[in-house]
């Protein structure tokens, strides 16, 4: 009777879970994030050409295009509109300088209330900390090798 009882409950459990878990539909969500990181790029490509047409030169050219898009994935996720792009978009979202200008600034807005120091100070890297800091730590590393190659004549 109890091992009944037992397997009643678990076929109910499973049920539960089956009945409360989202489904995804797998190619919709390679569409959403195909269409949203294409959107994202074709913007950056519009103002790369905007500020070429400008007369600036490919390199002044591209980091204006960085800075403005980082200032517009920074002020959408403080209009709470860049959570709502990347639900939507989801890995379309994680163009490169878009997702790491928004992964900064998200901890910066939500431990805002917590002060400068405990709040912003000690959170705002909280996503973004292992990437610069890894990132600084590899690019040392491979400069250091470049020298050492270029002292003994191999590069």
């Amino acid at each position: 009777m109890a091992d009944i009882a037992k397997q009643k409950k678990q076929k109910e459990y499973q049920d539960y879970v089956k009945q409360v878990t989202p489904t995804h539909n797998l190619f919709a969500n390679m569409c959403k994030a195909f269409l949203t990181g294409g959107i994202i790029c074709v913007i950056g490509q519009v103002i790369l050409n905007i500020c070429k047409g400008a007369g600036l030169d490919q390199d002044t050219s591209g980091g204006w295009c960085s800075v403005l898009l980082v200032l517009l994935s920074v002020l959408l996720t403080g209009l709470n509109l860049y959570p709502k792009l990347a639900k939507f978009g989801g890995a379309g979202t994680l163009v490169p300088i878009t997702g790491f200008a928004n992964s900064v600034a998200a901890p910066a807005i939500e431990y805002k209330k917590e002060g400068q120091v405990f709040g912003i100070g000690c959170k705002i890297f909280t996503i973004a900390g292992p990437v610069i800091l890894y990132g600084i730590v590899v690019s040392w590393l491979l400069g250091l090798i470049y020298w050492i190659l270029k002292l003994c004549g191999i590069v």
